[in-house]
């Protein structure tokens, strides 16, 4: 793994969080590049996007989470960060993301101390495995992401849709399975969020995204036996319209977590933070104000 950082010019346009000025990196990390955003001044955050999207599908949220440091995060093989090369797993992720923070530390781009970790589905799985390491994260708050392995009727379906996404990329009945997994058919019928989530299909390989897909959906593997181990704070977000982790999952796995809580996003299925952004900055404000102090 290179050692070098590549960072591109600081920029202010209508693309970037809140239309402020924002820093770019590309952090080297044994998964390859990420693609990294920074903006804002405070407590350090990072945000980990799902699978398929990137930092763009947080955009929504960062003007509602002023007064921290927020780093945005492309996933590995995701928009931004560099095309996976081979099938690899949560926990090469999650070293990935270790890998992440030193070289952002050593940039100056984060300060000593653990960060608080915001991660939506994938995010919220890589998460999991930094929340059980002591030292790494100051609190934890996971996004529409159940612990255990995808259940089996999905399994189905992404086994069918899987050789279309290597051959044809995120076309026909594959961009329609992924946005109805995603988001509700209320916010998939507005056309600034369709083509949100639709541009970050675009963004990489067919290659690249079915190793994504193996690596990160289909391999997941239940980590329920962390949920005990996890000594952090933690916040647990659940949408009202996601089969696999509803509100009752969600409390259940807080229960079984030392200083969890749960909280219900009303009107929302996977991408919470696109969905309901103000719901999801009150529920993440109202824990850091008790769990910061």
């Amino acid at each position: 793994m290179s050692s070098m950082m590549e960072e591109s010019f600081p920029r202010a346009d209508e693309s970037s969080p809140a239309h402020a000025e924002s820093r770019e990196l590309r952090v080297p990390t044994r998964l390859g590049a990420l693609g990294v955003e920074i903006t804002g001044a405070g407590p350090d955050t990072i945000l980990w996007s799902s699978m398929f999207v990137d930092r763009t599908s947080w955009y929504r949220l960062v003007p509602l989470l002023a007064g921290r440091r927020l780093i945005l995060v492309d996933g590995p093989g995701l928009g931004l960060s560099d095309a996976l090369q081979a099938r690899t797993s949560i926990v090469e992720a999650a070293g990935a993301a270790r890998d992440l923070l030193a070289g952002l530390r050593a940039d100056g781009a984060l300060g000593p101390g653990a960060p608080a970790w915001v991660g939506k589905a994938f995010g919220g799985h890589v998460g999991y495995e930094l929340a059980v390491q002591d030292g790494i994260l100051s609190s934890f708050a996971a996004l529409s992401a159940p612990p255990e392995p995808v259940p089996a009727a999905l399994r189905r379906q992404i086994l069918l849709l899987r050789p279309l996404l290597r051959l044809a990329g995120p076309v026909g009945p594959v961009r329609s399975a992924i946005l109805s997994g995603m988001v509700t058919d209320t916010a998939a019928s507005d056309p600034a969020l369709r083509a949100l989530v639709e541009s970050s299909l675009n963004r990489h390989t067919r290659r690249s995204l079915t190793l994504a897909l193996n690596s990160f959906i289909l391999d997941r593997a239940d980590v329920t036996d962390h949920l005990p181990q996890i000594t952090v704070p933690a916040l647990y977000l659940a949408g009202d319209d996601r089969g696999d982790w509803n509100p009752a999952d969600a409390a259940r796995a807080a229960a079984s977590t030392p200083r969890a809580r749960a909280v219900t996003i009303q009107g929302a299925r996977t991408l919470l933070p696109l969905e309901q952004p103000h719901a999801v900055a009150d529920a993440l404000q109202k824990f850091w104000a008790e769990v910061e102090l």
